[in-house]
């Protein structure tokens, strides 16, 4: 399996040549160069495995450069019941009306980018040794990718953390996580600005190919391929946790904000698992949403991004977006460098009435989106109707789950986080704290390590020189 750029720019390269990469050089982001394809009897071989052995039966496909008994060691080490709380890792429940939720936040940081992270740490460590090198981690995050990449990253040989945040955009709680991390390894930088901003930083830095290689910097971001990759992973397990035999079909929900979450479920479509349709689930940020219902993709600004009380999904540029458009265009790279620069130039573009209907009919797509008024309502009724206490963001994906579901149609949503992280809403919903998971009771009154700096690639970038000497 080899890989190349969605902009055409960058000759084929093994799995393990991209692990540490990031951005492509040709600033695209890295797929591979045919999806592998699934058929039934691997679909119902799979159906008896558990998390850890299907995570590897999914994960060689893409990365069969790496020998098998080292990466059976690498997910077994990622998917453990001592991590994750349980031999299921990622178990179903049922709500009343027959909705399921996949529940993907047991991991350390209490969110669904546990999943993939856990699996990133240890295949990180295990590259670099191979290779004898170092990697110095620029990431950015909305609040729960940071937290996740820090915990699996912690201690890790060989690796530094820098990580930027908005600043105070976060929930206290997403905060603390992070911040209150006194590793050596881990860097926290909170940047005046929204998440775009940060994100548009890293890019830069990415893009900066001289600084890129002098301090080996990769990234844990969503652009990086064996992220999405390991998160391909839940949504067979979800698949074959919510269906009795693989005659079935479901559809997923998934609450969207950089498109990296739902981007594994079109990949996973695109493997042959029988997925009726991709629910995109958006807040009032909802660029992805505009999207779906019009064919125009026009990312917004910082000034014109909502601060929200889902904030991970507080997001007007969607990165993985990049890569569905690159399979919707026929995987031309030289069309796609062109729409992105028409992005770039901080426009957007239009497709036409018979790309939309691919994307509803080849490939499944629709969409819906919240409010602050919609998540409260949410957060209530399943809290009357089920006893049962979701975040906000798993809100947003409940209420466009119910508002878009047909009839007959089994839809699985996607946890996002628990609602922990977000005890400010639930009080407001239900009056009440959420539950805590033990071990969280005074997270936030620990002392906490960060560095503030404004939205500017070149300040971060000599924090990032002053640091590693």
């Amino acid at each position: 399996m080899r890989y190349i750029s969605t902009r055409g720019g960058m000759a084929p390269l093994p799995f393990c040549e991209t692990v540490l990469m990031g951005l492509a050089p040709d600033g695209g982001l890295l797929l591979p160069e045919r999806y592998p394809r699934i058929d039934r009897a691997t679909l119902d071989a799979w159906r008896q495995l558990g998390y850890a052995e299907l995570a590897f039966e999914i994960i060689r496909l893409f990365a069969d450069d790496i020998p098998a008994d080292d990466l059976k060691g690498i997910v077994a080490r990622a998917y453990r019941a001592e991590t994750f709380g349980s031999e299921a890792i990622a178990p179903i429940k049922r709500l009343h009306d027959g909705l399921a939720i996949l529940e993907l936040s047991n991991g350390p940081t209490l969110a669904f980018k546990d999943m993939a992270m856990q699996f990133l740490g240890q295949l990180f460590e295990y590259v670099l040794e191979k290779r004898g090198e170092t990697l110095n981690i620029l990431g950015a995050t909305s609040g729960d990718t940071g937290s996740a990449a820090e915990y699996a990253m912690r201690g890790k040989r060989g690796i530094q953390v820098f990580m930027l945040s908005p600043d105070g955009k976060m929930s206290a709680f997403q905060r603390a996580q992070m911040y209150s991390l006194q590793d050596e390894n881990i860097h926290n930088i909170a940047i005046q600005g929204m998440f775009d901003d940060c994100q548009d930083i890293v890019k830069a830095v990415q893009n900066d190919h001289a600084f890129k290689a002098k301090h080996k910097i990769g990234t844990v971001n969503s652009i990086n391929w064996a992220r999405v990759v390991a998160q391909v992973v839940y949504y067979f397990h979800g698949y074959f946790r919510a269906t009795a035999s693989n005659d079935e079909r479901v559809s997923f929900c998934v609450p969207s904000g950089n498109f990296g979450n739902v981007c594994a479920g079109h990949v996973a479509r695109q493997m042959g698992l029988p997925i009726e349709r991709l629910i995109v689930a958006t807040n009032e940020n909802d660029v992805l949403d505009e999207f779906f219902r019009t064919g125009r993709y026009a990312p917004r600004g910082s000034e014109r991004t909502y601060v929200t009380s889902s904030p991970s999904m507080d997001i007007s540029k969607a990165s993985n977006f990049e890569r569905f458009v690159f399979d919707l265009v026929g995987r031309d790279g030289a069309e796609v460098k062109r729409l992105w620069a028409e992005v770039d130039a901080g426009g957007g573009f239009q497709l036409d009435a018979d790309a939309m209907g691919r994307v509803r009919d080849a490939f499944g797509f629709v969409s819906g989106k919240s409010a602050h008024a919609d998540r409260i309502a949410t957060i209530r009724q399943v809290d009357a109707e089920d006893g049962v206490v979701v975040d906000t963001h798993t809100a947003d994906g409940i209420k466009a789950a119910r508002e878009l579901r047909r009839e007959g149609e089994t839809v699985v949503c996607l946890e996002t986080a628990l609602p922990a992280k977000f005890a400010e809403t639930i009080r407001e919903a239900l009056d009440r704290d959420p539950p805590r998971p033990a071990g969280f009771e005074a997270l936030e009154s620990l002392p906490q390590r960060v560095v503030t700096l404004p939205a500017d690639a070149g300040k971060v970038k000599a924090l990032i020189e002053k640091t590693l000497g």
